[in-house]
């Protein structure tokens, strides 16, 4: 029973694909080794959550001009610990402040 469930969530649908979209499409999916199936499941999720990411983006509220000023007097305190290999910024970085 439990598998007759799952068939009824997944709905099929029938996708048209321009034929040079779908020979592209082929040949990454291969590369990727998944399925032309699969692969196309993650390019509509990965596209999904680019959108609802610029969505969030556009619809959040905004930081106040006097709260970027304390988080950004917060970045400018320095701690007492010495900058570790790897973390150093490199040699020809400028700070800028707007």
């Amino acid at each position: 029973m439990p598998n007759e469930a799952r068939k009824n969530e997944i709905a099929k649908f029938p996708l048209r694909l321009m034929p040079s979209v779908r020979r592209t499409a082929e040949v990454f999916s291969k590369k990727e080794g998944v399925s032309l199936n699969q692969f196309i499941n993650v390019a509509v999720a990965e596209k999904l959550a680019h959108l609802e990411h610029e969505e969030w983006v556009r619809s959040r509220k905004q930081p106040s001009k006097e709260l970027a000023a304390r988080a950004l007097k917060l970045l400018d305190k320095a701690g007492n610990k010495p900058v570790e290999a790897g973390d150093e910024l490199p040699k020809d970085y400028r700070a800028t402040r707007r």
